[in-house]
């Protein structure tokens, strides 16, 4: 979905999605018009994810590694042919747990007092109950904990809803191509010192169940990695 007639920035939105189908169609049709390109990442999905984001006018990826972090690279690299630094990039989850109307205010921070990331926290915003399991919730409060301790930064939440400029995207050098995408933008974004804050955003239960947290093999894993990515960045 691309629009012509907006001014500086493009607002570029990336969705990674995995057996997304009852769910995306939802999601593109709530994201605002001041989008300038929706890019939906096929994750090697067996339904028809891809084929309804295309009918909803998104623009499909289509990437076979698994993995949340392939997902966003590989939508990176296909905006890298024509994104400036001022352009800003949002990372949205697929599943419909989010509230895509709320990319204005997330965007906002960026475009009027200079912020190069903001982040998205559920743990600060309205959330329905039942939205975030209990390993969410205490791998949240772990991981944020110890980034405060090792980094001298404060966040609340690794939450995937999160906007961030073209230019602090370059400086950061994103590597991670699985479960620590999140905590490594935060982690590199802290040594960098760049300048990013959080905004309370809504959260409500996912459509479908999680391919994490949702999961004993994928909660420990995700852990597992958001720990090393912790560690190893110090």
């Amino acid at each position: 979905m691309i629009r012509k007639d907006l001014e500086n920035p493009s607002i570029f939105v990336i969705i990674p999605a995995f057996n997304e189908s009852q769910s995306i169609g939802k999601v593109i049709s709530d994201i605002p018009e001041i989008v300038t390109e929706i890019i939906v990442v096929d994750n090697a999905s067996t339904d028809n994810t891809g084929d309804l984001a295309n009918e909803k006018g998104a623009t499909v990826l289509r990437e076979n590694r698994k993995g949340y972090g392939y997902s966003c690279l590989k939508g990176l690299d296909y905006i890298r042919k024509r994104a400036r630094n001022e352009d800003i990039i949002v990372f949205l989850d697929g599943d419909y747990s989010d509230f895509p109307g709320e990319i204005g205010m997330l965007i906002d921070p960026i475009i009027s007092y200079g912020y190069d990331m903001v982040i998205g926290s559920r743990v600060l915003g309205q959330r329905q109950q039942g939205s975030m399991l209990f390993q969410q919730i205490a791998g949240n409060w772990l991981a944020t904990n110890l980034i405060r301790f090792f980094y001298k930064v404060h966040f609340t939440d690794l939450g995937p809803f999160r906007a961030i400029s073209w230019d602090a995207l370059q400086r950061i050098n994103m590597k991670d191509k699985t479960f620590g995408w999140t905590v490594e933008m935060q982690v590199k974004a802290a040594k960098l010192n760049l300048k990013f804050t959080e905004i309370p955003v809504s959260y409500r239960k996912r459509i479908g169940v999680s391919k994490v947290s949702g999961t004993i093999k994928g909660t420990i894993l995700a852990g597992y990695k958001i720990l090393l990515t912790i560690f190893k960045n110090i």
